[in-house]
């Protein structure tokens, strides 16, 4: 995505090897990305702000379960799946 994330998911592969664990460092895919800021988004508008970070989380782990749940999964259906999630979100909002 750019060097600030290809550096932190370096930053976490070091980490999980000094905790004995070998995992790949994690990427960020483009498309993904926009999805989880866009959810951040609405979930600081419609809750509390300092869920945004914490709904970010969820859906990260939610996404590695789906991309887990077959092989080859795409990028994009994992994006479709948190815009997916943001929109019941953002219907549940309050008009302005």
């Amino acid at each position: 995505m750019n060097a600030f994330f290809t550096d932190l998911g370096h930053r976490y592969a070091n980490a999980a090897a000094s905790r004995g664990a070998v995992i790949p460092p994690p990427v960020l895919d483009p498309e993904v990305a926009a999805q989880l800021l866009e959810l951040a988004g609405v979930v600081a508008h419609t809750q509390e702000r300092r869920f945004a970070p914490l709904a970010c989380y969820l859906a990260g782990v939610a996404a590695e379960r789906l991309r887990n749940s077959r092989a080859g999964f795409p990028e994009a259906e994992v994006a479709a799946y948190v815009a997916e999630i943001r929109a019941g979100l953002e219907s549940l909002s309050p008009p302005e």
